[in-house]
């Protein structure tokens, strides 16, 4: 690395879930397995769109991708594919057929909605685009809050909470959602309306009223037909 200037300081919106250092890191054994996780992060988050799965043709096209595993020993297209079974075989990418065309995406909420909607024919690569998502520090992103609370993710709803999350600020949907569950209202058409009204009219401070005293309240007003009575 003789000929290495430094970085040059640009800004980068290059996202590595904290996982991969916490829990999956110390247990990776192999440098090209390593190699190919930050390469992937890289690749689908630098193309025009945030797509969120690549095609195995592409990234063999990528220079980068041939200089990290090219070898004068080893043809590098197998060792490639090598260490993406590897990856596959310890559930960090998810891999799937679509005609004659292998498409890999990291295994997240996000990524195992494509690949689960690319399995059942509900989604088609190039046809349906979805926008970047980001890693809010310490909060859990818009895909594993609604996991975590409302249900699986399909790859409409994907694209559903990608919108909300360019339209509405992470901490209006974390509250949105603690109030759904709280009024056992455990849906997005609730959640949404809540953030709807919120942009329209306002946010007001921490309501006070009760969990009880509140789902009487929706149940009897505008968001009466979210509510399960």
């Amino acid at each position: 690395m003789e000929d290495f200037k430094g970085f040059s300081g640009k800004a980068g919106n290059i996202q590595v879930p904290p996982e991969f250092f916490s829990t999956v890191l110390p247990e990776l054994q192999d440098v090209d397995e390593i190699r190919l996780m930050l390469i992937l992060f890289w690749y689908m988050q630098s193309r025009d769109e945030n797509t969120g799965f690549v095609a195995v043709d592409e990234l063999m096209q990528e220079p980068v991708v041939k200089d990290l595993f090219g070898n004068s020993e080893v043809n590098w297209e197998n060792k490639l594919r090598n260490t993406l079974d590897k990856a596959v075989a310890d559930r960090l990418v998810l891999s799937g057929i679509k005609g004659d065309r292998q498409f890999l995406f990291i295994n997240s909420p996000r990524g195992a909605a494509l690949y689960q909607g690319l399995a059942s024919g509900d989604w088609v690569p190039g046809e349906t685009s979805i926008a970047p998502h980001s890693l809010s520090g310490e909060r859990p992103n818009i895909f594993a809050l609604y996991e975590q609370n409302i249900g699986l993710i399909t790859p409409l709803m994907a694209e559903t909470l990608a919108d909300a999350e360019k339209t509405y600020p992470s901490e209006w949907i974390e509250e949105a959602v603690k109030i759904a569950v709280e009024r056992n209202a455990r849906n997005w058409r609730f959640v949404e309306a809540i953030l709807r009204s919120w942009k329209e009219k306002g946010r007001n401070e921490r309501d006070q009223r009760s969990a009880s005293e509140s789902r009487k309240r929706d149940s009897e007003g505008e968001f009466g037909d979210f509510i399960r009575h």
